[in-house]
């Protein structure tokens, strides 16, 4: 069975060593890191770059799953690919959406027969390329399912650094709570998924336990020894756009059909199991 990936980024590079340990061949494309590609366990291809080589990678792959995410012009795979992809002989076609396609909920709920409604340029990017997708897989009978994913957290994406350099802040902003998913669950998630395909679904994919992001950084504060640092309201906070556009939406996501449908068991149900893990993950190495 062969794997194309599509933006084999930090998501990816957990997901392919899962893909290997079950028999699979994985091809990743990258823009500019083929090493870190090749590190994962993936066969690299420049992409955009080397088209006849994710052409002929295409035709092979049993399975294709877009990380890439949506650029000025709308999906980039689509708007190079659509034809190659619609031709293909997929099993299983994955697409990485994100929980920001419901936009602000004041703190509720959303599961995902929620509306969408994004509240950013980027939430409505990623509702555009979601009826892309659907719309090609409804002309093509492709096997797609869609991905909608939480805040990523995990090895190197965790607040530890931030904390002992000094640069982490507990921003407040009343009411503001966020979803998230270590990247070890999204593996797992993406893996059951392959083996017991739905063509149509779509999941949620975050964990039990969303909460304001001050007490993120006061547990893992607490997790090194230290005095967590001290808040600061979100309008005197000097964030840049892209980290104020974070606080745009606050709502809770739920993860029940992943449960049901999948059979998936969190490793990480909550942000302090999750944080112990990265933390552990960092000071091994």
């Amino acid at each position: 069975m062969e794997m194309l990936i599509f933006g084999h980024g930090y998501t990816a590079g957990y997901l392919t060593p899962l893909l290997r340990q079950a028999g699979w061949t994985v091809t990743g494309t990258t823009r500019d890191d083929p090493a870190r590609v090749r590190a994962a366990g993936a066969q690299p291809l420049i992409w955009p770059g080397d088209q006849a080589g994710v052409v002929a990678a295409i035709r092979r792959a049993d399975a294709v799953l877009i990380s890439a995410a949506p650029g000025p012009d709308g999906d980039p795979v689509l708007a190079e690919l659509a034809d190659r992809i619609a031709a293909s002989r997929l099993r299983w076609l994955g697409y990485l959406s994100t929980t920001g396609v419901y936009g602000d909920r004041q703190g509720g709920w959303v599961d995902e027969d929620s509306e969408l409604d994004a509240s950013t340029a980027r939430g409505q990017a990623r509702i555009a390329a979601e009826a892309a997708w659907r719309d090609l897989a409804a002309r093509h009978d492709l096997p797609l399912h869609i991905f909608r994913l939480a805040g990523i957290y995990g090895p190197g994406r965790g607040p530890f650094s931030k904390l002992r350099n000094g640069t982490a802040r507990r921003v407040i902003k009343p009411g503001q709570v966020f979803s998230r998913i270590h990247v070890e669950d999204i593996a797992q998630v993406l893996m059951a998924s392959i083996a017991r395909p739905d063509p149509g679904a779509v999941y949620n994919l975050c964990d039990d336990d969303p909460a304001p992001p001050q007490d993120i950084i006061a547990c893992a504060a607490d997790m090194l020894g230290m005095p967590p640092p001290p808040e600061v309201t979100f309008d005197q906070a000097d964030l840049s756009p892209m980290a104020r556009s974070f606080y745009a939406d606050s709502k809770r996501v739920r993860n029940d059909r992943i449960k049901r449908d999948l059979g998936v068991r969190l490793t990480y149900p909550d942000f302090r199991s999750a944080l112990q893990a990265i933390l552990k993950a960092e000071a091994d190495g």
